[in-house]
């Protein structure tokens, strides 16, 4: 009480006027009311009840302290002072529950009151180890079809037989077949019987997967979670075996196996970005191989499908390894690439690719690239335009490895270029109006140097690293080579490795029929292919 100012204590001085125009006094009232004894135990009154769980009247249970907020009240609030309560609303609908005055007061003071235990919410089952289980009309479906098929053969099918279940129920392409024969036939019986299969299919919830899932399960080892080269091999193989445009290489079974090498090679150098031989899911599904499986399963002449599966493409690649590799030992060294395209490569340029900066070489012999070494080397140089290539040239002109092409690396592979001019006749181009052009057609976000972002920006980045290491397309470049304008117009919807297969195939085709020894064809018959127009 020795706390209290005597002055504030005079209210019937303070009106309804000085509270409205004075709002801190009602606050300093308050505050002093809250310092009060009296008031301090009412709180604590109020506190040991709701611990105690009962109910909060001051009637019953808080005598003291209702005796002590009442005088507390009458000595803030005299006689007379008190504000009087609003009057009830008579347009409300009578409760349904007849409301004691300890139920009032009770509800007055909700906040205190006892929480009762929450009801605990059931959430449905999100997360599905083997995938999300197939509606049960759809697995009725799919039991009844596969039912169908294996009528009469309650012993299982065999490997011959198993091909319809793999294209009707699986919806896989047909040289999928063996794989999945093998991945359901874990002890090698011979044999998948009907229950065997629908408890790999149907009840480990394979069927509600896509398709790049289900194939990337087939193919990898259990306790993997990538794919490597081996693991595509048995898919070549039921390819070569079953396809009818690739019979007539059964009787040249070494053709079989570079064909399955040239493939596999061109899968990995297009989807396994990271390079590593370590074939991802994220990259199966992130590329175009299932749908280049598919269509090679559709189509009855292979060289259609011409993203991995050409036969037209695979001769392009290993009749110029052939060219260059002089003792046919499988292995080409410097003095070999430097003659591909009738030297069209600078040297500097050769020499950075046998550094192996660009990519590892995994021919496993000292300076020598192999075959799959090669495919890659191939692949990007006749495509400049692809993502892969772009990175793989990038690696080697940029010398420092620091991520960026500066004016001075550029120019030490030019100089070749400089040279060459020089030795046959021609204008030499300054360095300088090349850097010019070169910034023109990039349009580098920093002129001074050169990112991989922006070299993958530019639709004309293949035409600055033809500038700097290939001559004849640098030549053709520059002069506006009307033969490459009008194959571009002529088939617009092919890259610039299919025009170059395309060209090649049948330059090669020309010259072994002129030479007598087309071998094309297991009976030494040449083809004919419409689209061209000329033997293949």
């Amino acid at each position: 009480m020795a706390s209290f100012d005597p002055e504030l204590l005079q209210l019937p001085e303070v009106s309804q006027l000085v509270l409205k125009e004075k709002p801190e006094l009602a606050v300093e009232l308050y505050c002093q009311w809250l310092s009060l004894q009296e008031t301090k135990n009412l709180v604590k009154a109020l506190i040991e009840d709701a611990k105690a769980g009962s109910a909060l009247t001051f009637a019953s249970n808080s005598s003291s302290a209702n005796a002590a907020a009442k005088n507390s009240l009458h000595f803030m609030f005299p006689a007379g002072s008190m504000p009087p309560c609003s009057p009830r609303s008579t347009s409300l609908p009578p409760c349904s529950m007849k409301c004691t005055p300890e139920a009032e007061l009770s509800s007055l003071f909700s906040p205190l009151k006892l929480v009762s235990e929450p009801v605990k919410e059931i959430i449905p089952l999100f997360y599905f180890q083997n995938g999300l289980p197939p509606p049960e009309d759809l697995k009725a479906k799919c039991i009844s079809t596969i039912d169908n098929l294996f009528v009469g053969n309650m012993d299982g099918l065999k490997i011959q037989e198993f091909k319809t279940v793999t294209k009707e129920i699986c919806k896989l392409p047909t040289f999928l077949s063996s794989c999945l024969f093998r991945k359901i036939d874990v002890d090698c019986t011979g044999r998948v019987t009907r229950d065997a299969f629908v408890e790999y299919w149907v009840n480990s919830n394979m069927m509600t997967k896509d398709i790049a899932t289900q194939i990337f399960a087939i193919l990898k080892f259990s306790d993997r979670k990538y794919l490597v080269q081996e693991d595509f091999k048995p898919v070549l193989q039921e390819l070569l075996s079953t396809h009818p445009c690739l019979e007539f290489l059964k009787a040249t079974p070494e053709f079989q196996e570079q064909y399955a090498e040239t493939v596999i090679c061109r899968i990995f150098y297009h989807i396994n970005r990271s390079g590593n031989g370590q074939l991802t899911l994220r990259e199966l599904k992130r590329g175009n191989l299932i749908a280049a499986m598919q269509h090679a399963d559709e189509v009855e002449n292979i060289n259609e499908e011409l993203r991995y599966f050409s036969y037209e493409h695979f001769y392009v690649i290993y009749y110029k390894f052939w060219e260059l590799d002089t003792d046919h030992d499988f292995l080409i060294d410097r003095q070999n690439l430097i003659r591909y395209g009738y030297q069209t490569l600078s040297y500097r340029i050769v020499e950075r690719i046998f550094s192996q900066v660009p990519r590892k070489f995994r021919s496993k012999v000292d300076d020598k690239m192999g075959y799959e070494d090669f495919v890659y080397f191939i692949l990007a140089e006749e495509d400049k335009s692809a993502e892969p290539s772009l990175e793989y040239w990038f690696k080697c002109i940029d010398l420092d490895g620091n991520g960026i092409l500066t004016a001075d690396e550029m120019q030490f592979f030019y100089e070749d270029q400089l040279q060459r001019m020089v030795d046959l006749d021609k204008e030499p181009i300054p360095f300088k109006d090349i850097l010019l052009q070169i910034i023109d057609m990039i349009e580098p976000e920093n002129e001074s140097y050169f990112t991989l972002h922006d070299v993958k920006r530019s639709k004309l980045s293949g035409n600055m690293f033809d500038i700097f290491f290939n001559f004849d397309k640098f030549m053709a470049l520059e002069n506006y080579d009307p033969f490459l304008i009008l194959e571009e117009h002529r088939y617009p919807l092919l890259t610039e490795w299919e025009r170059f297969a395309q060209r090649e195939y049948i330059a090669i085709c020309k010259r072994e029929d002129s030479e007598g020894n087309t071998t094309t064809n297991a009976n030494g018959d040449i083809l004919w292919d419409e689209r061209y127009d000329a033997p293949f």
